[in-house]
């Protein structure tokens, strides 16, 4: 019994010495179907070391090297009675010193007045100074004429200001100036006689209307309280200067009281009728005795 167990040992440790000492191929005798098996602990540890060895790097890389570190700043400030102030950022950091730092801002002031005005208040006009208002002037057309004004009730002083003559007579407005600027006191000369010269739409023997008004505005508009009104104006004569003519000769073209011969001659006709009328009546009347006492 002791031999066979020493037998069967002795076989074993033979074919364990035999296989051990064989020259085996790279892919064993079964073509590659009996594999080595990988040493697990071995190169867990090693790649725990490595792992180990990269993380001290890179908190030795970290902790020597300044981050870098990428930003972008917007800055918007306007001011409108208020500041207001929008900052809009975000930074990066990595490994490498790799920065940019960029800014951009944009600044605006804006002041801003206002005033209060009573809702019923009037709405602002102008006061004549030349010609007075309280008569009206007449100008001879061909001559400098001058117009002096004040402004009265004024809240809002308009930017610039429109000065036009209006006639009713042929429906026209004459510009004497336009985007005039404003002051205290307003004044404007309108040479009529350099009108006349190079007129398309002559001056006429009539009345005509001053008016002076906003050049945001149009002529007309309703003015609110405070603003400029351009619905007041101001009257005053123009006319043409006519040679010398006898009386006699004398005939009023745009008089409308011009009577004409025949006209003249009815008139006489029925003053003599009413003559002959009432003498014949007071003859008949005496004859018969109505009229005596």
């Amino acid at each position: 019994m002791r031999f066979i167990f020493l037998s069967v040992l002795c076989t074993v440790l033979l074919l364990g010495t035999i296989s051990s000492a064989w020259p085996w191929r790279p892919y064993g005798i079964l073509g590659g179907s009996l594999d080595k098996r990988a040493d697990t602990t071995e190169t867990s540890a090693a790649g725990t070391s490595e792992q180990k060895t990269a993380a001290s790097t890179a908190s030795e890389t970290a902790s020597s090297t300044t981050g870098g570190t990428t930003g972008t700043t917007t800055g918007t400030n306007t001011k409108t009675g208020t500041s207001t102030d929008t900052a809009t950022g975000s930074e990066t950091a990595t490994g490498k010193t790799t920065g940019t730092n960029t800014k951009t801002g944009t600044s605006k002031t804006t002041a801003t007045t206002s005033i209060s005005i009573d809702p019923a208040a009037a709405a602002g006009g102008v006061s004549m100074i030349t010609p007075a208002s309280s008569s009206t002037t007449y100008y001879k057309i061909g001559q400098d004429v001058t117009f002096v004004w004040n402004y009265t009730s004024l809240s809002v002083t308009p930017s610039a200001v429109n000065v036009v003559a209006s006639c009713s007579l042929n429906s026209q407005v004459y510009t004497l100036t336009s985007n005039m600027s404003v002051e205290q006191t307003g004044s404007v000369v309108w040479d009529t006689g350099k009108y006349k010269q190079t007129a398309t739409i002559p001056l006429l023997t009539a009345s005509y209307t001053l008016f002076i008004y906003d050049a945001s505005k149009e002529l007309g508009d309703t003015a609110s309280a405070g603003y400029l009104s351009s619905q007041i104006g101001y009257s005053f004569g123009m006319y043409s200067p006519q040679p010398y003519t006898s009386l006699g000769s004398f005939e009023c073209v745009t008089c409308n009281g011009a009577l004409s011969a025949t006209t003249r001659q009815a008139l006489k006709f029925t003053c003599g009728m009413a003559l002959i009328t009432f003498a014949s009546f007071t003859w008949f009347a005496g004859s018969a005795g109505v009229l005596a006492t």
